[in-house]
């Protein structure tokens, strides 16, 4: 088995060890396992029952982190992404008040096209038209965005009057308390380096709400997997394709593509994939992989799924090939049988979960180059907008119209590739058909 091992994940030619692909792929599932209780968290919120979401995003990470194993072997684990999720849900859903059936017609049509686009080479023609500065913002805006939801989620912060949108919960009571000592808990092991921070934080916090009584404790803790019936292969497709739906369809796949570029690129030069331009040697298979893991979730009930950020713990942790994917698969199916513990954890135990994340999501605000206004206007337009609309939506898409129009009135509209430029034309649809009512 270990010569086999050998030679097909190629462990030898990178330099690595089963041992080593081992660790590194248990590294990777502490580090992004939180997702398995706060993905149908925030997809609860939309009306998409809880259980069978919890099992559509188990099956969802192993069908494509095993893609990555197996076919790009590389150590990327995919997941539904934080973000997209969250867009579903209080944007699609809460915001414009479309069903969550047709909401998951958009994540599939949005899979169809990334695969058609892998195919012809087109995803990343797109992808690296779009400027650095507007990459940046992106993961700062949906931090932020993410943190507020955290805050709400958890009473920290609650819905104010007219004249003050918001205002602070009640900070002494019982559940605000045990959410704040969740963040800072979370926020200590992370300082300590711990591996499973993030996951870690979320059961102390959920077992001590459960302990004190604050929560009610689950009928049991283990169980066999709730079924997928409830939203197996109930999206709408019906629906997808009207104009008003377009800015819908259209946020979904830049999100989607943005981020994954991000993650390959980032996680793979750490890793020391790149070549001597910079580029991913044979960047369409962990593509490809990403491509049908959305379409598939999709099809089976959750939201847009692709490589994890959180993949570069594994790769730190001396992971080279598809074989520590593997593992990280493995460890998710262990977690189809914790359905009746997971199922209930309190908002006040994930909330702070997405604070941190949030948090986590700020650090490219630093390479933003704010002597720059051509640069810098757009990013604040992202960021802005995301985070005081409610909808990551119209963050994305006004960035889009805004660095051109910045270039163009600085007299650099020659720093704006011709792909953006189509970016820019459907970002100003966004505008005219997007339901304002």
């Amino acid at each position: 088995m270990t010569r086999w091992l050998d030679r097909f994940f190629r462990l030898s030619l990178h330099r690595t060890t089963l041992r080593g692909e081992i660790v590194a792929g248990l590294t990777t599932f502490f580090t992004m396992s939180y997702i398995v209780a706060v993905n149908p968290a925030i997809l609860k919120t939309a009306g998409i029952p809880a259980d069978a979401s919890l099992t559509a995003t188990i099956l969802t990470a192993i069908f494509g982190t095993l893609l990555m194993a197996f076919y790009a072997n590389r150590p990327f684990a995919v997941a539904p992404y934080m973000g997209e999720n969250a867009f579903i849900a209080f944007t699609v859903v809460h915001v414009l008040r479309y069903s969550w059936q047709r909401a998951l017609g958009a994540v599939f049509v949005a899979g169809i096209l990334f695969i058609l686009m892998t195919v012809l080479r087109l995803r990343q023609w797109m992808v690296e038209a779009i400027p650095p500065t507007l990459r940046y913002s992106y993961a700062v805006g949906i931090g932020l965005f993410l943190t507020f939801i955290g805050l709400n989620q958890t009473g920290i912060v609650t819905i104010g009057s007219p004249g003050a949108p918001v205002r602070p919960g009640h900070l002494t009571s019982a559940s605000v308390l045990l959410a704040v000592f969740g963040f800072l808990l979370i926020t200590v092991l992370s300082i300590r380096r711990f591996p499973a921070a993030i996951l870690a934080g979320i059961l102390a916090t959920a077992i001590l709400s459960f302990v004190t009584g604050i929560s009610p404790p689950p009928a049991s803790w283990v169980g066999f997997p709730p079924s997928l019936r409830p939203v197996l292969f109930q999206l709408d497709l019906h629906g997808v394709f009207s104009w008003a739906f377009l800015p819908v369809v259209l946020t979904i796949l830049v999100m989607a593509f943005v981020d994954t570029m991000g993650t390959l690129i980032g996680v793979s030069a750490r890793a020391g994939f790149l070549d001597k331009d910079g580029n991913l040697p044979q960047m369409d298979r962990p593509m490809m992989a990403d491509a049908l893991a959305t379409t598939f979730a999709a099809l089976i009930g959750t939201t847009t799924s692709g490589a994890f950020i959180e993949s570069a713990t594994g790769v730190e942790a001396g992971g080279r090939t598809g074989l520590t994917s593997a593992v990280t698969a493995i460890c998710f199916a262990g977690t189809l049988f914790f359905a009746p513990f997971i199922s209930v954890i309190p908002p006040l135990a994930y909330g702070p979960a997405l604070i941190f994340v949030g948090l986590l999501m700020l650090t490219p605000i630093t390479r933003v180059p704010f002597d720059d206004l051509s640069e810098v206007v757009p990013a604040f337009g992202v960021i802005a907008l995301m985070a005081f609309t409610y909808n990551v939506g119209i963050g994305m898409t006004a960035g889009f119209v805004l660095y051109p129009l910045c270039k163009l009135f600085a007299g650099r509209m020659r720093e704006v590739r011709p792909a953006l430029l189509v970016l820019t034309a459907l970002s100003a649809l966004f505008f005219v058909f997007y339901p304002y009512s």
